[in-house]
């Protein structure tokens, strides 16, 4: 049997799967968890202001990593009190943790 692509973006297939396996480990040790946000907390908008700026001045002098990138996402959603924006910039880290992924999975292995 034949099952619709659900997934367009080359490797994002495999890198969901080891997602939802992780999913599947901290389910079976933790259960379903739920916790406050803890997002919009005072200086969390300096926070990400400050990744922000240390992400594009890092590329700008070549520097630039995926570090870079992934924290200034993460502070991003930090800052969010908003539920809606909240899940959007998550979406956001989420992204850039799949294409650091498929970056480190597109390289040549190294015995």
């Amino acid at each position: 049997m034949s099952y619709p692509t659900i997934f367009t973006t080359p490797g994002l297939r495999a890198i969901a799967e080891d997602i939802d396996a992780e999913r599947q480990r901290q389910l079976a040790k933790f259960g379903d968890q739920h916790h406050p946000d803890g997002t919009g907390y005072n200086g969390s908008t300096q926070h990400a202001d400050f990744w922000r700026q240390s992400c594009q001045a890092a590329f700008s002098d070549g520097e630039g990593t995926w570090g870079h990138v992934l924290l200034e996402e993460v502070y991003e959603a930090l800052a969010e009190k908003d539920p809606a924006a909240l899940r959007n910039e998550l979406v956001q880290v989420a992204a850039v943790a799949a294409a650091w992924i498929a970056d480190i999975d597109s390289r040549p292995t190294t015995v």
